[in-house]
Formats: C-alpha cells, sequence, structure tokens
C-alpha cells in the first residue's frame, strides 16, 4: 500500500470517527490533506487559484475553524479532502497531461 493509498485510509477512517477526534487531530488531518493536495497538484501542474472558489481555501478555513465545527461538517471536510487526494492520484498514475490555457 502506497503513503497516499494509507493516508487517503486514514481520512476515511477519520471521517467515521470525527466526533470522537480531538480538535488538534482534526485540525492536523485537514492540514496534512491540503499540503498532499497542494503537493499533487503541483505534480500535476495545475496552478491554484488562492480564491474562494478554490476548494483547498474551504479546506483551509475548516481546519482554523475546527473548534467551532460540528462533526457532521469535521466528516465532510476529511471526505472531500481523500475524494481530492485519490483524483489527484489517478490522474498522475493515468499520465494525462494537463494544460491550464489563460
Amino acid at each position: 500500500m502506497s503513503l497516499t493509498t494509507a493516508f487517503i485510509s486514514e481520512l476515511i477512517w477519520a471521517a467515521n470517527q470525527a466526533s470522537s477526534l480531538t480538535p488538534f487531530e482534526k485540525r492536523r488531518l485537514i492540514e496534512r490533506a491540503v499540503a498532499t493536495i497542494h503537493d499533487l497538484r503541483e505534480q500535476a501542474g495545475i496552478p491554484s487559484s488562492n480564491t474562494a472558489a478554490d476548494a483547498l481555501t474551504g479546506l483551509r478555513e475548516t481546519a482554523s475553524a475546527v473548534d467551532g465545527l460540528d462533526g457532521e461538517r469535521i466528516s465532510a471536510a476529511l471526505l472531500e479532502a481523500a475524494d481530492m487526494i485519490r483524483t489527484l492520484r489517478v490522474l498522475l498514475d493515468s499520465g494525462t497531461e494537463v494544460v491550464i490555457k489563460s
């Protein structure tokens, strides 16, 4: 099992256990996911838009506000992050070339 696959599994497990995780654990998982997504996007040649429409912006906001969010919102964020990582991993493994036109 690759490190990426193991991390995806960890995110899904955590999403199912969100109510029993500490705020530190929740924040740390989301921050790790953001860093992983950023790295995978960079490898794929996908630039970050740093706008409100960028899903990473939403994940960063979730990480910073984790104390005030319910378990359902944390679960959704963890599952969203796992899906983004899985999708980027599939894209990279397929050898598909990403071309961004301005």
